[in-house]
């Protein structure tokens, strides 16, 4: 008797979103994974951090309350001998407003004072603000956090010598679709930023629902579609600069990409998107800790001369 062939058909891995099968989409946001030595970029994120505010000592201003909630606070990180100046009737110093990353789930703005040192050297003070983290909020909560922190400044810019007229936001990971939620006007009507600058960001949240980060965000249907910046109705002006390092793999690198592609298509805004070649996701925003890289020198450029 012969032999009859196997006609159950050839079982293949599931995809979960566009090409990626589960693994495969883990992969590409698993920046641990993808950065082996990514603990040595943390060790100095906290190390930098400790030295710029012992530089600053008595200058800086930290944990200064800008919100409703016990953990909405700022660090000031003013330049040397400008405090007052502006209330004094003088023209005050560009201001650079950060947003740390984490994924929504951790880190804190103390870890991300190194970013100072960077932009003060080339004139620009920096204020460095914390936000609530899921579970205890949702993501609205988050966006609303960072927003009042950014208002913050521009109402109190002049207290520390700073132009509330010149300031911008700049963001990393997690961050960075943070400055695009801050900036994006279907939020409320966009604040007075000059410039915004999203590094390594997140703008499209439903291969993040997808992922095993997932577990831990549980982000609805509702939020995936109102807080995907690239879903969003873009700022009506400003200038705004989208940047990726080059190693970060083909989901980041299109997260970027698409959000400034959406972004150019309407409106008085300029947008521009850049990959950092040689940038994993940590050394990208590690550059800030130094004023001479060029990725310091690139943004600290494109902001001042924003601010004429």
């Amino acid at each position: 008797m012969s032999e009859t062939p196997d006609t159950e058909p050839l079982r293949t891995a599931q995809l979960v979103f566009g090409t990626y099968t589960q693994s495969g989409l883990d992969a590409q946001y698993n920046n641990r994974a993808k950065v082996p030595h990514f603990q040595t970029y943390l060790d100095r994120f906290r190390d930098d951090s400790a030295a710029v505010r012992q530089q600053w000592g008595e200058r800086a201003r930290l944990d200064v309350p800008v919100g409703e909630t016990a953990i909405e606070t700022v660090d000031v990180f003013p330049l040397p001998h400008a405090t007052g100046r502006a209330a004094r009737g003088k023209t005050g110093s560009p201001v650079m407003v950060f947003i740390h990353g984490g994924y929504w789930l951790a880190l804190e703005k103390s870890m991300f004072s190194f970013v100072a040192r960077g932009l003060a050297a080339h004139g620009i003070a920096t204020v460095v603000i914390n936000y609530a983290k899921i579970p205890t909020v949702r993501m609205d909560e988050i966006v609303r956090q960072c927003r009042q922190a950014v208002a913050w400044t521009v109402a109190n810019a002049a207290s520390f010598g700073g132009d509330p007229a010149r300031v911008g936001v700049a963001g990393f990971s997690a961050g960075a679709h943070l400055v695009a939620m801050v900036g994006a006007d279907a939020w409320q009507p966009g604040l007075p930023m000059v410039a915004g600058y999203a590094l390594s960001g997140l703008h499209d949240l439903e291969p993040i629902s997808r992922s095993y980060l997932q577990n831990d965000l549980g982000l609805s249907e509702d939020e995936v579609t109102r807080f995907s910046p690239s879903r969003c109705a873009p700022p009506s002006a400003g200038h705004w600069l989208v940047m990726v390092g080059g190693y970060e793999g083909p989901e980041y690198i299109r997260q970027s990409y698409e959000l400034a592609l959406q972004w150019q298509t309407e409106g008085e805004r300029s947008v521009a998107f850049q990959i950092a070649h040689g940038h994993d996701h940590f050394s990208l925003v590690m550059t800030l800790a130094d004023p001479d890289d060029p990725v310091t020198r690139q943004l600290t450029r494109d902001f001042l001369a924003r601010c004429r």
